[in-house]
C-alpha cells in the first residue's frame, strides 16, 4: 500500500506539520521528513546558481557585445544580482559554497550567452572572469550605470568573505 507521501504529498505536509505541533513525534514520517529537509537546503543552492548563471551570462554579454548593450540587460544584471544578494543574506550559510556554486553557475552564463548571441564557447573565458566581489558590486562594470553613482541604495551589502 501507497503512503500519504506517495499519493497526496500536499496531505502528507498537513499531516506532518500538525504530527509536530502536537508533539506527536513517534508517528512522524521520519526518513520522508529529512528528505524533503534536504531537499530544501539543495534547493536554495540551485537557486543561486541560477541566478549567479543568468548574472555572469549577462555581464559577459555586456562586456563582449558593447555594441549591442540594452537596458534590458541593466535591469536583468541588477536584479540578478540583488537577488543573489538577498538569497545570501536570507542564508548566510551559502557564502561558504559561492566558489562552488560561481563555477557551475560560469557553466550556465556561457550557455546562456552562446544560445542568445552569435558568440560561440571559444570566444569567451575558459574560466570566471568576474571575482564573487565583482558579481556583488552594484557599480561592476564601471559602466553599467553611468546615469548615477549608487542604482541600489536599499540592497544588502553581501561581503562573500572568500
Amino acid at each position: 500500500m501507497n503512503s500519504l507521501y506517495e499519493t497526496d504529498f500536499y496531505a502528507w505536509t498537513l499531516e506532518q506539520s500538525r504530527l509536530l505541533r502536537e508533539g506527536d513525534f513517534k508517528h512522524l514520517d521520519i526518513p520522508n521528513l529529512v528528505e524533503e529537509i534536504e531537499s530544501l537546503g539543495k534547493q536554495e543552492r540551485r537557486e543561486l546558481e541560477n541566478r549567479l548563471g543568468v548574472l555572469i551570462g549577462h555581464l559577459l554579454k555586456w562586456d563582449y557585445q558593447p555594441d549591442k548593450r540594452t537596458k534590458s540587460w541593466r535591469a536583468t544584471i541588477r536584479e540578478q544580482r540583488r537577488a543573489a544578494q538577498k538569497l545570501i543574506a536570507q542564508n548566510p550559510s551559502l557564502k561558504s559554497y559561492l566558489p562552488e556554486a560561481i563555477a557551475d553557475a560560469y557553466e550556465a552564463g556561457l550557455d546562456l550567452v552562446v544560445k542568445e548571441t552569435p558568440l560561440d564557447y571559444s570566444d569567451l573565458p575558459k574560466d570566471c572572469p568576474y571575482t564573487s566581489e565583482q558579481l556583488f558590486d552594484p557599480n561592476f562594470p564601471a559602466d553599467l550605470n553611468p546615469d548615477y553613482a549608487n542604482p541600489s541604495p536599499t540592497c544588502p551589502k553581501v561581503s562573500p568573505d572568500i
